[in-house]
């Protein structure tokens, strides 16, 4: 019998569950209890190195926070808002307010007055913990603007030390009371969604979620985030923003897993906390990665290497295809020439690529956003292998994930002990399990419209599954482009190709019911400046790099390369580079680093339109 090319559902088993009557602290002290003494966070000790904080020391901080939380009348089921950047403070009072039996909400550092206030008001918040005086600032003018009743404290420092200060008077039977208050179907936490499409909605990220969800994920992922020698714990520094459901969640399943977690606030620190810290996993979204191999080859091309960087690319490509096919069993594997050219590049520039990321980084978790497939190959093929993944806000993020013993180039892996993923009939992904959301704050409309009648959560995202099960993600739905030819054209697939290219950071394919496919192009302005000098041009400003000749014709060969991999119908016939930047400050990018396509569109209406040229009248 001929075998099937591809499945409409898959899943993977349940490894473990909890008891209904539970909630994520109880886990957290089980946890504990194994290995008190273990070391679950790292802090800076203020010479360049790091103070290990034992699983009970941090306890006891967080025991000694929700104390002062329920000095301060927080009671269970009542919402706190963390408006700061990613800390070791973020961690304490996160597990606090969960001590206190009440419910977090994460808002993004960066987050405009305007953000907060709907937050706040949306999730009834009146007590914020403001990571700056900054913060702070923007929290009262939210108030001000929405006429809310909100309270504030700083997070760093003396700000805790004197909310632990205030709660010194409630006794062990009140923390007790209120930590055991909630269950596993209460929501322990508002995450609000990035609002690419319209105003952030609160996902009521439950106990379950956090707890049966992230106890399952670690199971699966156990060879990425385990430790490979004996009495050493695994260890990751975390920089992405914990407000950001994949960091939050992840970071609990750390703190479950006694995996040690140092924080980077900042990414200006990352290369001297990377050389630290000595992370051996990281979690990064696909831009990261850019940026690096941007990096070591700006570097390379400086040295007079170019020749050299591109080789070893090419050749660390090839090896990781080969591996690829072998896993498939389609090919046997590397050949022996293959090996012997990886082994001179390892020495000239893979271990260079590996020392960027402190030396002892054995595996990466990528997720948020798609991750080519080439470099994908090129971080495997040089020693660095990394497992990408999918997931949404309402999937508590990882809903499937490679890993190294199942893994599948150019697919984001197989679903999570315990969740199931269905492809529907017009090809939308769906999922059930523990991790899924419990709904939309007060949004019962909303809540409803996200779930069929099987109780599968209905994601927005077009897939496949191919043989074994594994997913791969072609596109938003709503974002499918339907050309005047009636080609469908899926724009993602081709927009995170053609940002590969150093000189390309944003791009946002369009055609809908036009006669062929454009593009609207914003370009890099680091690698900007990098390009200039190495094409002896002086500095440049965005706009008139835009008109710029020889910086279109840079463009048009990362189009045609693009074009190369598509049919004539779905190709892009025509391009225009913008003369700013798309960003968070410009209102075209969430925090979380999405485009928000329509208001790309609404605001770029003109250059879409000059693609064309006039519309003929009927």
């Amino acid at each position: 019998m001929q075998k099937p090319t591809s499945l409409t559902e898959t899943s993977t088993a349940l490894a473990a569950d909890l008891p209904e009557d539970s909630n994520i602290t109880d886990l957290v002290l089980s946890s504990q209890a194994e290995a008190p003494h273990a070391p679950v966070y790292a802090v800076p000790n203020g010479a360049g190195g790091w103070l290990d904080v034992s699983f009970s020391a941090f306890l006891d901080q967080v025991r000694s926070v929700a104390r002062g939380l329920i000095a301060r009348g927080v009671e269970p089921g009542d919402r706190v808002a963390i408006f700061a950047p990613t800390s070791y403070e973020w961690a304490v009072l996160d597990q606090a307010i969960w001590f206190a039996g009440a419910i977090s909400v994460p808002i993004y550092e960066t987050s405009s007055a305007h953000q907060v206030e709907h937050i706040l008001s949306d999730s009834g918040t009146t007590l914020v913990a403001c990571g700056t005086a900054s913060h702070e600032k923007t929290t009262q003018r939210a108030a001000l603007d929405g006429g809310l009743e909100v309270s504030t404290f700083q997070l760093s420092g003396a700000g805790l030390d004197e909310l632990t200060a205030g709660g010194t008077d409630v006794d062990d039977a009140t923390l007790e009371a209120a930590r055991s208050a909630a269950d596993l179907d209460d929501v322990a936490s508002l995450v609000y969604t990035s609002g690419t499409t319209g105003k952030p909605k609160g996902a009521m990220i439950t106990h379950r979620n956090f707890a049966a969800g992230g106890l399952n994920v670690l199971a699966f992922a156990h060879e990425v985030v385990a430790w490979k020698e004996s009495g050493h714990n695994s260890r990751t520094l975390m920089f992405l923003p914990l407000a950001h459901v994949l960091a939050h969640a992840v970071q609990v399943i750390c703190l479950v897993g006694r995996i040690q977690i140092a924080h980077t606030p900042s990414m200006g620190t990352l290369t001297r906390d990377l050389a630290s810290f000595r992370p051996n996993w990281l979690l990064a979204v696909p831009r990261v990665f850019e940026k690096l191999e941007a990096g070591v080859a700006t570097k390379a091309k400086n040295a007079g290497q170019e020749k050299v960087f591109d080789a070893a690319r090419t050749t660390a490509i090839a090896y990781s295809k080969a591996q690829e096919d072998a896993a498939r069993g389609t090919g046997s594997g590397p050949s022996l020439a293959l090996r012997a050219k990886r082994a001179v590049f390892d020495r000239l520039v893979f271990a260079k690529l590996r020392a960027a990321l402190g030396g002892a980084v054995e595996y990466s978790v990528s997720g948020a956003s798609a991750l080519d497939p080439e470099l994908a190959h090129f971080f495997r093929g040089a020693g660095l292998p990394i497992m990408e993944g999918y997931g949404l806000t309402e999937t508590t993020a990882p809903a499937t994930v490679n890993i190294p013993t199942a893994m599948r180039m150019g697919t984001v892996g197989l679903p999570v002990a315990g969740a199931t993923v269905r492809i529907s009939e017009d090809s939308e992904v769906l999922v059930k399990g523990p991790i899924v959301f419990k709904g939309y704050w007060e949004n019962d409309q909303a809540t409803a419209e996200c779930f069929d009648d099987d109780g599968y959560f209905l994601t927005g995202d077009l897939g496949t599954l191919d043989e074994d099960g594994y997913l791969s993600i072609v596109g938003r739905k709503k974002e499918l482009i339907v050309t005047a030819g009636g080609k469908n054209v899926y724009p993602t697939p081709m927009e995170e190709g053609l940002r590969r290219d150093r000189l390309v950071n944003h791009v946002v394919v369009v055609g809908e019911n036009r006669p062929y496919v454009g593009a609207l192009i914003t370009l890099d302005p680091e690698a900007l400046a990098e390009w200039c000098k190495d094409n002896g041009r002086g500095e440049m400003s965005m706009s008139e790099a835009a008109q710029d000749d020889q910086v279109r014709a840079a463009v048009q060969e990362a189009v045609d390369r693009i074009n190369e991999g598509v049919s004539r119908a779905e190709s892009i016939r025509k391009f225009v580079i913008l003369d700013h930047e798309l960003s968070e400050e410009s209102g075209h990018v969430t925090q979380s680093m999405k485009l928000k396509r329509s208001t790309v569109m609404e605001d770029f209406e003109a250059e879409v339109e000059a693609l064309y040229g006039p519309r003929k009248k009927a």
